[in-house]
């Protein structure tokens, strides 16, 4: 099977995309043709894959990004089986094409829901813009196959659809969490929680615990993060690729996820919370329901009030100071990881919806 994947939103490197589906296709013997901002994001193909550079969406600059994958969707539909797109933007580029393979809308996020997080988007055209989103999410499920990221996702639909979790590879062994660094992995801007981890950075300094953010930072956020570098508060490493910066969760005190208490991140899981247990780092989350439920079901770490920055640190530093509590809640968190949360027991699955929809025989 030649499956074509799109994104123009994403970074390449994504790890649902990349890392967990593509990687779970190309190990099931399968061709994939990936196509991504791969030049936008100063990222290259992985030699696993055929790559396909297109233009990045950025905040109002998007028409360019859906005619360029709406052209190579044109050119391509004849050469694959299938075809897997990540972006509701995408839905415009395979609109209305004639002769097309079966296409795939993989949904990992609330699309209305998330125009509320969208600075560049004015507040008066986001209700028109709400109401076009779930007119476009309607169209698509009567003509695509469709892909679910969460449970919580079906409410938006009228059939029942397939659920892929935001599982992730959990190693099978993980080093002991240390007592002098806390780390957060995944994007960074107000909405997540980049204040609040700045001044937990500033109060846990003084007392010789170093807070690590690994992550692209929105343009609001870049220049609160620059001064946090420059004046010694904490570390940022910018975007790593996946594979990489899970190496930097090993050995961490403690793992953040600060979400705010927005409509998009209310019934989504957040991965990253899965990522932390799966390397043995307890958990410090705001009150998300999904994240409150996932810790608090395995004793995986510690649930913290929205926007409290001391909170978090009397919770790093109680840690700190406990060894046996850090140690069992890194235990249960990575054990829980392991049974329930191991992305190649998803995986087969992902890969069998696919076949099928292509009409392809495993």
């Amino acid at each position: 099977m030649h499956v074509l994947v799109m994104t123009v939103v994403h970074h390449p490197e994504d790890a649902r995309i990349l890392h967990r589906q593509i990687r779970a296709l190309v190990d099931a013997g399968h061709e994939v043709t990936y196509a991504a901002p791969y030049t936008a994001r100063g990222a290259v193909p992985r030699s696993w894959v055929t790559g396909v550079d297109l233009p990045r969406a950025a905040e109002r600059r998007r028409v360019t990004a859906v005619r360029a994958a709406r052209r190579l969707f044109k050119s391509m539909r004849g050469r694959v089986d299938l075809a897997l797109i990540h972006d509701p933007e995408l839905l415009l580029a395979v609109a209305g094409v004639r002769k097309r393979p079966p296409v795939v809308w993989d949904v990992h996020e609330d699309t209305p829901a998330t125009l509320s997080l969208k600075p560049w988007l004015p507040a008066f055209l986001r209700p028109p813009v709400r109401f076009l989103a779930r007119l476009m999410e309607a169209t698509a499920e009567r003509h695509l196959h469709l892909l679910l990221a969460e449970t919580a996702y079906t409410g938006r639909f009228r059939k029942p659809h397939p659920v892929v979790p935001n599982d992730t590879w959990v190693p099978d062994t993980v080093s002991p969490p240390g007592d002098d660094r806390v780390v957060y992995l995944g994007w960074l801007s107000e909405a997540r929680g980049v204040h609040e981890a700045v001044e937990a950075a500033r109060i846990l300094q003084r007392h010789k615990v170093t807070v690590e953010l690994i992550g692209y930072a929105d343009p609001r956020t870049r220049p609160v993060l620059k001064e946090a570098v420059e004046q010694g508060i904490l570390e940022w490493r910018d975007f790593m690729p996946n594979d990489e910066a899970l190496k930097r969760l090993d050995g961490a005190l403690a793992g953040l996820s600060l979400l705010h208490d927005e409509p998009n991140y209310r019934h989504s899981m957040p991965t990253k919370i899965v990522e932390y247990m799966a390397h043995g780092v307890p958990v410090i989350t705001t009150p998300s329901p999904r994240a409150v439920e996932l810790v608090e079901r395995y004793r995986s770490g510690a649930v913290v009030p929205w926007r409290d920055a001391e909170a978090i640190a009397r919770v790093v530093l109680r840690l700190r100071d406990d060894a046996v509590e850090r140690a069992e809640t890194s235990a249960r968190g990575y054990a829980a990881a392991r049974a329930n949360h191991h992305w190649p027991n998803s995986a087969p699955r992902f890969v069998g919806h696919l076949e099928e929809w292509a009409g392809v025989k495993s």
